[in-house]
């Protein structure tokens, strides 16, 4: 993800909190499709997957929105 102009912290923390919110439903998902007798690990794996690339994506807008602080 770049930014090429200065960051808006409003759309940054929308941002955050749908990717929060898609990664917490992906984890829900996993759980719920583990417990099913057909286990389709396919899928439970292209959805940890994409629950850690959304991970990521956290883990970089987190960074942007705190300030490095020089002690």
């Amino acid at each position: 993800m770049n930014f090429p102009g200065p960051i808006d912290t409003e759309d940054l923390q929308g941002k955050l909190a749908d990717l929060r919110a898609e990664h917490r439903d992906l984890d829900d998902a996993i759980t719920a499709l583990a417990e099913q007798p057909s286990l389709n690990l396919i899928q439970i794996q292209r959805m940890k997957k994409r629950k850690l690339s959304l991970k990521d994506q956290i883990t970089r807008i987190e960074n942007l929105l705190i300030p490095d602080i020089i002690a």
